[in-house]
């Protein structure tokens, strides 16, 4: 069984309406101004962080994560509930209950509680996180909202983390700025804030730009055509793996950006900076085009779970 299946299996038990027939990244308790935005993300070594990744980049990673999904939501966070698993390494684990401590006081967030649970020898690390939130005057939007004719816009720069992840998994030496996006990642809280008024459907880059575009056109029924080079790189990017469309299209389908990613007409006058790398149309499907015309969709288009075959 893969994600999407789960997911088709999931939808078939009694959903609550916040939960939005599971097709958004949180669910919605309310439906205006201070409705509470609920959100749960797990992150496992060998899966979302490396063996080697410090206890304290883990710790960040996970509360920024799911804090990144209620920025999605416009919302500001109220509290987070935090499931960890004791590994039988005290000084491990002590750092990371004392970086989560620092991340939670930086991101102006508190802890709620949560669950331990001690693993057996060897085991891989694995923790979850409940973030709980609330949505600001325009509500929350949802990844569903897009219509046909609405542009299709992004936050800051797309590869980042991707390539600071290919950089320690092959022990080579790269810019900072690269691993630190995948290490540390930034929730663009503010960001989410101010631009929820503005949209028709927001959600954030986790899983990669092509795979998480499509997601959000297929829950809007519409199809999107993304053009490849308006795709924001970073100067660091561009000078570890270039600017062609390999590269751009490595970019585009290596996940852990954590920008925001939302539909909207084209004539608004944006708070924040943000880049326009599309358009939503009548149809199904994702179309990708560049300078020299029609790019063939790759094999892959981002992250996706795969259960054993």
């Amino acid at each position: 069984m893969n994600e999407a299946d789960l997911l088709a299996r999931l939808r078939s038990l009694p959903l609550h309406e916040a939960a939005r027939g599971l097709a958004d990244d949180a669910a919605v308790l309310g439906s205006a101004e201070g409705a509470l935005v609920l959100t749960h993300d797990m992150i496992a070594e060998g899966v979302h962080f490396l063996s080697a990744d410090p206890p304290e980049s883990v710790a960040w990673k996970l509360l920024a994560v799911n804090l990144s999904d209620l920025a999605a939501k416009g919302a500001s966070p109220i509290g987070v509930l935090v499931g960890q698993a004791l590994s039988g390494d005290a000084a491990w684990d002590a750092a990371f209950t004392d970086e989560l401590g620092r991340a939670l006081a930086q991101l102006d967030c508190t802890l709620l509680g949560g669950d331990t649970v001690t693993l057996p020898g060897g085991a891989p690390r694995m923790f979850g996180l409940t973030a709980i939130g609330r949505a600001g005057p325009a509500g929350a939007p949802s990844r569903a909202g897009a219509r046909s004719g609405d542009a299709l816009y992004v936050t800051g720069t797309i590869g980042d983390a991707g390539a600071g992840l290919e950089l320690l998994r092959e022990g080579r030496d790269g810019p900072p700025r690269l691993i630190a996006a995948y290490r540390r990642p930034m929730p663009l809280i503010a960001d989410g804030r101010a631009l929820a008024p503005l949209v028709t459907a927001m959600m954030d880059v986790s899983d990669g730009l092509l795979i998480d575009a499509g997601r959000m056109a297929a829950a809007s029924g519409l199809a999107i055509g993304i053009d490849l080079d308006r795709i924001p790189l970073s100067h660091d990017f561009v000078a570890h793996a270039g600017d062609d469309r390999p590269a751009r299209l490595s970019a585009a389908t290596a996940g852990d950006d954590y920008q925001l990613l939302f539909a909207a007409p084209e004539d608004e006058e944006w708070p924040v900076p943000v880049t326009r790398i599309g358009r939503f149309h009548d149809g199904a499907g994702l179309m990708l085009e560049d300078r020299m015309g029609h790019v063939p969709l790759p094999e892959r288009l981002g992250w996706e779970h795969a259960g054993a075959t």
